[in-house]
């Protein structure tokens, strides 16, 4: 994995002797001897991660550290602290400063590439987050507001740990900070409690039980329940290969044993902020995206989804003659509907159609309003033959079940026409598709109305309905 990395220390030596490390892996190195200097390259270069001095003159590494964390545009880019300083006291100074790690001099090579590689991954995942809100944004599709302290009490901690002092330390020491804990004395009963809550930070002992901690670390990441939970692990200090395993294998963070309650509090802080800070940008996307490709009326995917999906479709579809075919729907007078029973009516009516439409299909089949009374399934890998009988299951389907209209069990029937269209996937496009779908739509007016009519079966030149007729 290449990223970019700063390299901030005053001592030129210092500097050269990583970077010298960094490049023989392939990483792209920038390098910085002063906290300014520092500050100007993060700011502009925007690196994947920075490799942070401590003793530095004029501004420490703290201080630099903190205003990296300060700087919203910034805040998400991993600071690792390399220092000789060993003190619990200053890891938890540098934590508090916003430092995602420290690391001791001199610097062990395995756990410092499997940092890097923990920290850049989790960087590129928030990149993509703030990459999509920020698409969103652009189009005015993004309301996202930053997140409100949550109470204490609602974030959740597993602890999976065996019943012995030292846990009922943490245990005290994470309820001090008002946090609601679950204990675990095994990684079997964790991993159920883990699928069945959203905790905030799993906290994990890798002497419990005899269990095979990495593995159950593993699961956790594996699963998309608890894909997104921060992990951390404690372990002997000094027991670098087995961190950087648990490094490559998805743990956010660690403490070493003896634990330092100060240390515990900071880290612990840090991951459950990262947690909610990405949740919010998952959750901000995701209201973002249903708004930008879904119907507010009906809850069906609308025109500008069909768009981009038809297009991923016959990329997948491409090759081997397969097939696609589109049906397009339109209620049978839908404007008398409006005129004889009011606009709700007709706004039950479409509603009740989409869920109509929505049962009635495959799984992977798409339903689409595309605007009005028109409503369009796009089906993968259906020959034309097979689109017209689902065509007709789904008319008669329609016509045979009454829409509730009022509250006084009003019931309306309605009926509709479809024109079907089918093309080979890849060779023929979105528009030309439409078109002759919608050409067959016309017969199918023409025709009577209630009934399921076929674009290859129409002659090159149909009549054209007048809008009016159509209604």
């Amino acid at each position: 994995m290449s990223a970019r990395v700063l390299v901030v220390d005053d001592i030129a030596a210092n500097v050269r002797l990583l970077e010298a490390k960094l490049l023989v892996e392939y990483y792209e190195v920038l390098t910085a001897n002063d906290g300014a200097t520092a500050l100007e390259i993060v700011a502009d270069a925007m690196p994947d991660i920075v490799l942070l001095d401590v003793m530095m003159p004029g501004m420490d590494g703290f201080e630099v550290c903190q205003k990296i964390k300060e700087n919203p545009a910034t805040a998400h880019i991993p600071v690792v602290m390399v220092t000789a300083l060993s003190e619990v006291s200053d890891r938890v100074k540098g934590l508090e400063a916003g430092a995602d790690d420290f690391l001791t001099k001199p610097v062990n090579d395995l756990a410092l590439f499997a940092r890097i590689r923990s920290l850049v991954r989790l960087k590129r995942a928030m990149d993509e987050w703030r990459a999509r809100e920020s698409t969103f944004t652009q189009f005015g599709l993004n309301n996202a507001v930053a997140p409100e302290d949550t109470d204490p009490s609602l974030l959740q901690v597993l602890l999976v740990a065996d019943e012995y002092g030292p846990s009922q330390r943490i245990v005290d020491t994470l309820s001090e900070e008002g946090y609601t804990i679950e204990h675990s004395t095994s990684t079997d009963e964790a991993a159920a409690r883990a699928l069945d809550g959203d905790f905030h930070l799993i906290l994990v002992d890798d002497r419990v039980g005899g269990d095979d901690v990495l593995r159950f670390c593993s699961q956790l990441r594996s699963s998309g329940v608890t894909r997104h939970s921060p992990i951390l692990i404690m372990l002997d200090d000094g027991d670098t290969e087995r961190l950087a395993k648990a490094f490559d294998l998805g743990v956010n963070d660690y403490l070493v044993r003896p634990v330092n309650k100060n240390e515990l509090t900071a880290r612990a802080k840090t991951q459950i902020r990262r947690k909610q800070f990405e949740d919010n940008l998952r959750q901000q996307y995701e209201k973002s995206l249903t708004a930008a490709v879904t119907d507010s009326l009906t809850g069906l995917y609308n025109r500008r989804y069909l768009e981009t999906h038809f297009e991923e479709l016959s990329r997948d579809l491409r090759g081997g003659g397969k097939p696609i075919s589109m049906l397009i729907m339109d209620v049978d007078h839908f404007k008398s509907v409006n005129d004889d029973y009011g606009h709700a009516a007709g706004d039950e009516v479409l509603r009740g159609l989409a869920q109509r439409v929505l049962s009635g299909i495959r799984g992977f089949d798409t339903a689409i309003r595309l605007g009005g009374e028109e409503f369009v399934v796009l089906m993968p890998n259906v020959e034309g033959r097979s689109a017209v009988v689902a065509a007709n299951r789904l008319r008669e389907m329609v016509e045979a079940n009454p829409f509730d209209i009022d509250e006084n069990d009003g019931t309306l029937g309605v009926t509709m026409s479809i024109g079907v269209a089918t093309g080979p996937a890849g060779d023929i496009g979105l528009t030309d598709l439409l078109e002759r779908a919608d050409q067959a739509l016309y017969a199918a007016k023409n025709g009577g109305r209630n009934r399921v009519e076929v674009a290859d079966d129409l002659p090159a030149e149909p009549d054209p309905l007048p809008e009016a007729a159509r209604a």
